[in-house]
């Protein structure tokens, strides 16, 4: 029954996943033009209402001041071509205007993002890197991946691509303090509008008007602003996408995470993560002797975890990172034959790659954080003046920190798309324009979000036989070099599809 089971599980994600890349391939060829609900304004109207009122007009609007939004503000004002834009944050998170201070001696937020190789990039290129390295952040080169049985493990080290580090923590706080002070030293023209979007609908064009058609934004101060274009920045509950009328599919996973920073006796420089049976707990290094948690459990357990003691709790991460639940993997270098031995070759083991034993946490250092868990994908990522990136247009499990990395994917092709299209004369809110955008990210982040739901899948079933060749998987990979390497380059975004593309 359980194998059938499983069965039934993975053919109806399957038909999901088919259905929205179909939904896709009809979006991108057709072009249609999506109109807002109530959008119905009589023509001639929206000159008289400009002129009269004498509302501000912006060529970007991005709702949402988070990582993402900022990201595509600086993006957007590095560029040569769009560093003229007149761009409008609107958000109503106070840190954006009294600006959000860091102690440094104060201990990590348990707010974090691995930051992979390919997005550091992008972020030296706009110029907001140097200004993360003023704060806390950890490099880490190595990465131990293994499961409760204690059947196999795989360990990446950055060497096996040629490379210094695999990936940064850093907290969240620091991303976006970063790309804020980036913003202000730009020198580009941008206004701050501390509010909420209250609603939006298309403005149509008219003779007189030199602006042509534009969207135009209520704020909840009862004011309102023209733009060309709308990014739907908002998260995973926008309001963007919501009045944009843009339809999402998805659905929740009967799992939280709960988060938190931990202190240890040495100085962490791995990224650690083992698979339970209700679900994985990563380690992840943040700098000096804290590292972060992030620990997926079913709901009612983990309110058992975040109401425990903190005594309590320690013990509990102590046992799941080590041999809580199953036995160690065992190193064949140390002399522990692999049950899986015979699917690969006979080679040397080096000490790099043994079994290691994660370091053991001695205090709590934060509060613990709990958070539901879902998959969601928007249909469309644009529409007429509408454009959404990061969690508003796709939200996605933790167990690979790839959310964040996605999202400055999504803002940094959009800047490039509004670049070309300015470069061409193009109006920058077009359909026809903004759908380059959705055919450059949505099949990389549909394939992303295909691959980590079907790792939540594997994972979320203690079954014999499952658990056997989960472990194969993971003897496989630590064997096979040019499988670890393509994965590697895959999950540190320099690949944009895996299988060796």
């Amino acid at each position: 029954m359980i194998c059938s089971e499983v069965c039934r599980t993975y053919t109806r994600q399957w038909a999901f996943h088919r259905h929205v890349w179909k939904s896709a391939n009809r979006t991108l060829s057709s072009g249609a033009e999506t109109k807002f609900p109530g959008a119905s304004i009589e023509h001639g109207s929206a000159d008289k209402q400009r002129s009269e009122s004498n509302l501000p007009v912006h060529d970007v609007a991005i709702v949402g001041g988070g990582m993402v939004g900022m990201a595509l503000a600086c993006s957007l004002a590095k560029i040569p071509l769009t560093s003229h834009l007149n761009i409008a944050i609107i958000d109503s998170n106070p840190a954006l205007q009294s600006g959000q201070s860091i102690e440094k001696e104060a201990p990590p937020d348990p707010r974090v993002s691995t930051v992979t190789p390919a997005t550091r990039a992008l972020f030296q290129d706009v110029g907001a890197w140097k200004y993360v390295e003023e704060h806390r952040h950890a490099y880490f080169d190595r990465m131990q991946v293994w499961d409760y049985t204690g059947l196999g493990y795989t360990k990446y080290h950055a060497r096996d691509v040629n490379k210094e580090v695999l990936g940064c923590v850093v907290e969240n706080k620091v991303l976006h303090k970063s790309l804020l002070s980036c913003l202000q030293d730009s020198g580009s023209q941008h206004k701050l509008y501390p509010l909420r979007l209250s609603s939006m609908h298309l403005e149509p064009a008219s003779a007189s008007s030199r602006h042509g058609s534009l969207a135009k934004l209520e704020l909840s101060d009862g004011n309102s602003l023209y733009a060309k274009l709308v990014v739907g920045a908002d998260g995973s509950k926008s309001r963007v996408k919501e009045l944009a009328g843009i339809s999402s599919s998805g659905w929740k996973y009967s799992q939280n995470a709960v988060i938190c920073t931990v202190e240890h006796m040495e100085e962490n420089r791995c990224a650690w993560q083992r698979f339970l049976p209700n679900g994985p707990i990563a380690l992840l290094p943040i700098g000096d002797k804290f590292s972060n948690i992030v620990w997926t459990m079913d709901p009612e357990e983990s309110l058992n975890r975040k109401s425990m003691s903190e005594v309590d709790f320690v013990k509990e991460v102590n046992r799941a990172l080590d041999n809580g639940y199953g036995p160690r993997p065992k190193s064949q270098s140390l002399g522990g034959a692999s049950p899986f031995s015979w699917l690969t070759a006979k080679k040397a083991v080096s000490a790099y790659d043994c079994f290691e034993i994660p370091p053991k946490i001695t205090k709590l250092t934060s509060e613990r954080m709990v958070f539901p868990l879902s998959l969601k994908h928007a249909n469309s990522y644009a529409t007429k003046r509408v454009a959404l990136i990061g969690d508003a247009a796709h939200t996605v499990h933790p167990l690979a920190g790839q959310g964040v990395n996605m999202g400055f994917g999504d803002a940094f092709s959009l800047s490039n798309v509004i670049a070309e299209g300015i470069a061409v004369g193009s109006d920058i809110g077009e359909v026809s324009l903004l759908r380059r955008y959705e055919l450059d990210r949505k099949p990389a982040n549909l394939t992303m979000m295909a691959i980590l739901d079907g790792f939540q899948k594997a994972y979320s079933v203690d079954f014999g036989p499952l658990n056997v060749l989960r472990a194969a998987a993971f003897q496989g990979v630590q064997n096979l070099s040019p499988l670890k390497r393509n994965i590697i380059s895959y999950a540190s975004g320099e690949q944009r599809f895996p299988l060796f593309s």
